[in-house]
C-alpha cells in the first residue's frame, strides 16, 4: 500500500509539472502574439502615413506648381495643333500591295522558309 502511496504521489507531481510547462508556454505564445499584433498595428499606421504623405505629394497642383517653379517649359498653343486632313501622305513602303485576296496577302510568307540544314554546294549536285 505504502508503494501504491508513491507511486501516485509522483504521478501527480509529475502531472503538475507538465502543467505548469503547458500553462507557461502557453503565456509565452500568448506574449509573442501581442508582441505581432503590436509591430503589425505600427507598420499598418506607417503604411497609412506613408500613404498620406504620397497623396500629399502626387497632388497636380503641387506637381505643376514644381514644374512651372523648376522647369523652363512653355505653356502649349492651340497653333501647335494641326487637322487630320492637313497630314503628310503614308509613305509607300508602309502600304500593303492591292490583292484580290486582303487575308491571304497577310498570311503569306514574304521571305522564303528558312531552315536549320546546311545547303549543299552546287558543285556536289
Amino acid at each position: 500500500m505504502r508503494l501504491l502511496n508513491i507511486i501516485v504521489i509522483a504521478a501527480l507531481i509529475l502531472a503538475a509539472s507538465i502543467v505548469y510547462k503547458i500553462k507557461f508556454d502557453s503565456t509565452l505564445q500568448a506574449e509573442r502574439v501581442a508582441k505581432v499584433a503590436g509591430e503589425l498595428r505600427r507598420e499598418r499606421n506607417a503604411i497609412a502615413t506613408l500613404r498620406a504623405e504620397w497623396a500629399k505629394l502626387d497632388t497636380p497642383g503641387r506637381i505643376q506648381g514644381l514644374a512651372e517653379r523648376h522647369l523652363a517649359l512653355r505653356p502649349i498653343l492651340s497653333t501647335q495643333f494641326d487637322s487630320l486632313d492637313r497630314l503628310p501622305e503614308r509613305p509607300p513602303a508602309l502600304v500593303p500591295p492591292p490583292s484580290s485576296d486582303p487575308i491571304g496577302a497577310m498570311i503569306a510568307p514574304t521571305e522564303p522558309d528558312a531552315t536549320g540544314s546546311v545547303d549543299v554546294p552546287k558543285a556536289a549536285q
